[in-house]
């Protein structure tokens, strides 16, 4: 974790604000390490002369900043173009803060 939140992350821009898609009940905010991952992952979503414009965020901003910001369960998923380097990173305590993790009730005892 401590990696994670010191490294300085990709994120693709999307009509709205950041790249993000939806699985599982989970908004994830799509990021990316490098250039080189960031540019396997826009490759695939659609024609390879399209400017692409991207944040640069620490990951603690993502996870400390942003994610609390969303309305929804959120996450990160990190290079998710890459099969041998996926990470994800649900929003769960000791991830995300716990106001708005989806297990902090269940870790208090909670109904």
């Amino acid at each position: 974790m401590g990696e994670l939140r010191r490294a300085p992350l990709l994120v693709p821009l999307g009509g709205d604000g950041l790249w993000t898609a939806h699985f599982r009940g989970v908004r994830w905010v799509c990021a990316f390490t490098d250039e080189d991952a960031l540019a396997r992952f826009l490759s695939r979503q659609g024609p390879g002369d399209r400017a692409w414009e991207y944040a640069v965020l620490l990951g603690a901003r993502l996870l400390d900043e942003i994610i609390p910001a969303m309305a929804e369960p959120a996450g990160v998923a990190v290079d998710v173009a890459d099969e041998d380097g996926a990470m994800l990173f649900p929003p769960v305590v000791g991830i995300v803060p716990e106001a708005v993790s989806v297990d902090a009730e269940a870790r208090e005892g909670g109904h």
